[in-house]
């Protein structure tokens, strides 16, 4: 491990968990923080061990998953350059609830838990920003699971690659950040229907080709989103509160992975 440079402390004041220190006490947060590189699929921490330290990703990806009783990979994030992780169970002491491994050469910023509870005592504001981190965790976690209880696997596919894309319309083309069993997995998919969506997104204008995809009109991927059958599905079948069942409407993209 080797000491930040001081343009990996840049990024860090740029993480949303920092944003709203000030200097002096983000100098203080940062004063023992480490830098780690780390391989492809090297572990970063496994799952149960004690929460030794908060991490930003100053460069690739950290892939943040636990092993099913099936013995299945289930993908929980994914998380890039400029974001941070393992806010909660460092600032509580606990253990990582799950594996953390790199997806591409990735360094890595270790702030050490013990650090951190020492400048929560001292400064306070450090415990409200690890508070209002921990909470637009949670609020993506749900927003992931709404989206995957809502939206279809194509639904899935077209959003992934909209956070991706340049533009909003017109031609255009998106370089797939890591490789397709990753993305089926971040997307809730077996490889095999990621395929199949790929297939169908094809005669759309979306092509798939390696680690590029080539788009005629990046509106096509925003209207699948958009599509009734979001709303549909998202209803469960209900209007609102009150009970009654929503009516049936016309799904014009009606194509599950």
């Amino acid at each position: 491990m080797t000491a930040p440079t001081p343009a990996d402390l840049a990024i860090a004041a740029q993480v949303p968990v920092f944003s709203g220190l000030k200097p002096q006490a983000l100098d203080v947060l940062l004063a023992q923080a480490r830098v780690v590189n780390l391989r492809p699929n090297s572990m970063l921490f496994r799952q149960g061990e004690p929460a030794s330290s908060f991490f930003v990703i100053l460069e690739g990806w950290i892939k943040l998953y636990r092993i099913t009783p099936a013995g299945d990979e289930a993908v929980l994030n994914v998380f890039a350059k400029g974001q941070s992780f393992a806010e909660a169970v460092t600032f509580t002491a606990g253990r990582y609830p799950a594996m953390a491994s790199a997806v591409t050469r990735t360094r890595v910023m270790l702030i050490p838990a013990d650090h951190i509870v020492d400048c929560v005592r001292k400064m306070p504001e450090v415990a409200l920003a690890m508070i209002a981190s921990t909470s637009q965790h949670l609020h993506l976690m749900i927003s992931r699971v709404e989206q995957l209880t809502a939206q279809s696997g194509m639904q899935r596919v077209a959003d992934f690659l909209i956070q991706l894309t340049p533009c909003v319309k017109g031609p255009c083309t998106i370089a797939l950040p890591y490789d397709k069993s990753l993305i089926a997995g971040r997307l809730g998919l077996k490889p095999e229907s990621l395929s199949r969506v790929f297939a169908k997104l094809r005669t759309m204008g979306v092509d798939v080709r390696a680690s590029d995809v080539v788009v005629e009109d990046a509106a096509t991927l925003q209207d699948l989103v958009a599509s009734d059958r979001i709303k549909a599905r998202g209803s469960f079948g209900f209007n609102g509160c009150n009970g009654k069942t929503a009516p049936k409407q016309a799904a014009t993209l009606d194509l599950p992975a």
